[in-house]
């Protein structure tokens, strides 16, 4: 799992033996069960997720529903709002697949960019990099009709479709089960058309 990391860090600064060491004995590896909640609605948090292998995701209960509004897979990294604003949380995070996970708190993160401030500029650079496409991402969305959402869903993330519960993808998308069935079979006669 340290070399799927490493590979990750590499894109963005090289580290030498002693760096790859200290983050290793950091012990910030955990396998999760798929259905642990990992952050819930009031709760408070200092954790940050890096998603080494399996899927996450973000949703809040509104009357009683679920509404899910991300999903984290292999190499996505999510800091909760609640540890930036050292507020309670107001949503929920879960694993929707067994994940192995990089979980970090913001003592240890502070303390290894003190001892390495190359790490601080790596972050730097991929914190702005995450605000770009959550930007364009929110954009996309807020400006698509359902069915732009779920062909650009099948273009930018089509290992999701597979992953993902159909009720989960479908409150993702905005809609109802039973519409995305429909927008589903319509897309299908289309490329059959």
């Amino acid at each position: 799992m340290e070399d799927l990391l490493f590979d990750f860090i590499s894109k963005y600064i090289s580290l030498s033996e002693d760096e790859k060491n200290a983050i290793i004995s950091l012990d910030i590896f955990r396998s999760v069960k798929k259905g642990t909640i990992l952050l819930q609605e009031g709760q408070n948090s200092k954790e940050s997720y890096f998603v080494l292998k399996g899927c996450i995701r973000t949703y809040y209960v509104l009357d009683g529903d679920e509404k899910t509004t991300a999903f984290y897979t292999e190499m996505d990294a999510l800091t909760p709002h609640c540890v930036t604003s050292k507020t309670p949380s107001q949503y929920y995070i879960s694993c929707i697949e067994d994940s192995i996970l990089l979980i970090s708190n913001t003592d240890m993160e502070e303390e290894v960019n003190t001892k390495f401030p190359k790490f601080d500029v790596m972050c730097r650079t991929f914190s702005s990099e995450l605000l770009a496409k959550n930007k364009v991402d929110f954009d996309e969305f807020k400006t698509s009709s359902p069915e732009q959402r779920y062909l650009n869903l099948l273009q930018k993330r089509p290992d999701l479709i597979q992953r993902v519960p159909q009720h989960q993808l479908a409150s993702y998308l905005g809609i109802k089960p039973q519409s995305l069935s429909r927008l589903k079979a319509r897309i299908l006669e289309k490329d059959k058309g």
